[in-house]
């Protein structure tokens, strides 16, 4: 029932927007009947290519799938960006408006007519979709120095690599999970984590992905949460699919390593929402583990839960992707109360929001580079 609710409303969400883009569109181009008639279709079967893409992810037609997903997922983001350039146009057209009525502007000199406005956001549309497409695969290295004295004088420091939101399936394939690992590689983690949505939905070379995953060797070892996507995919087939790739999935549990790092795991609400969950209170977990090591909590959602504070040091986070594209990091940042990279926490701890890894739905960021985190923990 949850899921059908859930359907409905993306659904009608996403019907909306495309009403909106037809009204634009049709009254810029004064568009014949006919043509209104193909467009109509074409958005119709827009709307439901998500839901179709998923219903035959596990058909065997590997190439139509990738095909229909770069297809709808494409427009998808095609669509959210003209709709938000049109929308700011929209808002401006309102105030020129109202700044006309009391004297002050001159609307008619300042208000685009509907012709000319269309063709400069369908220009500025194609070229934010084809920066996206680069700028989706130009996986960074972000660099992050944590000064603690729970880390041995010894050691020069202690080197945790964050992935997140790798959304690894049928658009995020061999290639881009190849240049991830290449960043993971050359920074020679001591640690390597991932903090949820590892994969997302079908993948049909599981074993493939699995085996170059698992040739990432670090010193203390992989580990991982479940992130929402590993619910929708199957948690049972996620989970399988992670510990294949080498990662021990920590599970509202945690683990002391080499005397001086506790590394602690929350499944995602929504595993816990379907039942999956093990069911270990954060609060009860932390306050199990040592208190003179370096707690490192792993949790897919940037949230902090009020009882935690206190009793982790850092607490590394994704599923926000930072927006993936502009502006809707302004919506995710409403919704959690916090951006990406890195935030104080009360009592000297820090929470790090990364942008993610890879890419969900549009296979396109736009002021949202994905990244490779690097953390080093450093005496002092």
């Amino acid at each position: 029932m949850r899921l059908v609710l859930f359907l409905l409303v993306a659904v009608s969400i996403y019907s909306a927007l495309h009403c909106y883009a037809f009204v634009k569109i049709r009254g810029a181009l004064s568009l014949a009947p006919g043509v209104s008639l193909l467009l109509v279709v074409f958005m119709a079967f827009m709307v439901w290519t998500p839901i179709l893409v998923r219903l035959l992810e596990k058909s065997g037609h590997v190439s139509l799938v990738r095909a229909l997903a770069y297809v709808g997922f494409t427009w998808m983001g095609i669509l959210f960006i003209f709709n938000c350039a049109y929308l700011s146009l929209d808002l401006g057209h309102l105030f020129i408006r109202a700044m006309g009525r009391i004297g002050l502007l001159n609307p008619s000199a300042l208000v685009p007519s509907s012709k000319q406005a269309f063709f400069a956001i369908f220009v500025l549309t194609l070229g934010a979709t084809l920066y996206g497409f680069f700028e989706a695969r130009q996986v960074r290295t972000e660099r992050i120095i944590i000064h603690t004295t729970k880390v041995p004088q010894k050691l020069r420091h202690v080197r945790i690599v964050q992935i997140s939101d790798v959304h690894l399936g049928v658009l995020v394939q061999k290639e881009r999970l190849q240049a991830v690992l290449e960043k993971i590689r050359k920074a020679d983690a001591d640690l390597l984590v991932s903090t949820g949505d590892l994969c997302d939905g079908h993948l049909d070379q599981p074993d493939v992905f699995a085996h170059m995953m698992s040739r990432v060797k670090t010193r203390y070892g992989k580990f991982a949460v479940t992130g929402n996507h590993e619910s929708y995919m199957g948690l049972k087939k996620a989970l399988a699919f992670t510990e294949e790739a080498g990662f021990r999935v920590l599970r509202d549990e945690g683990v002391t390593i080499a005397g001086f790092l506790n590394v602690a795991g929350v499944d995602d609400p929504a595993v816990k929402a379907h039942n999956l969950s093990q069911g270990n209170p954060e609060g009860a977990l932390l306050s199990s583990l040592p208190k003179s090591a370096f707690t490192l909590l792993l949790k897919h959602r940037p949230v902090i839960s009020e009882p935690s504070i206190g009793l982790f040091d850092l607490q590394l986070s994704g599923h926000v992707h930072g927006g993936q594209i502009f502006p809707f990091n302004l919506f995710t940042r409403l919704a959690y109360g916090r951006g990406t990279g890195l935030w104080p926490i009360a009592q000297k701890a820090y929470l790090y929001v990364s942008r993610g890894t890879g890419t969900w739905g549009p296979p396109i960021r736009i002021l949202a580079p994905p990244e490779v985190t690097v953390i080093d923990l450093v005496h002092g």
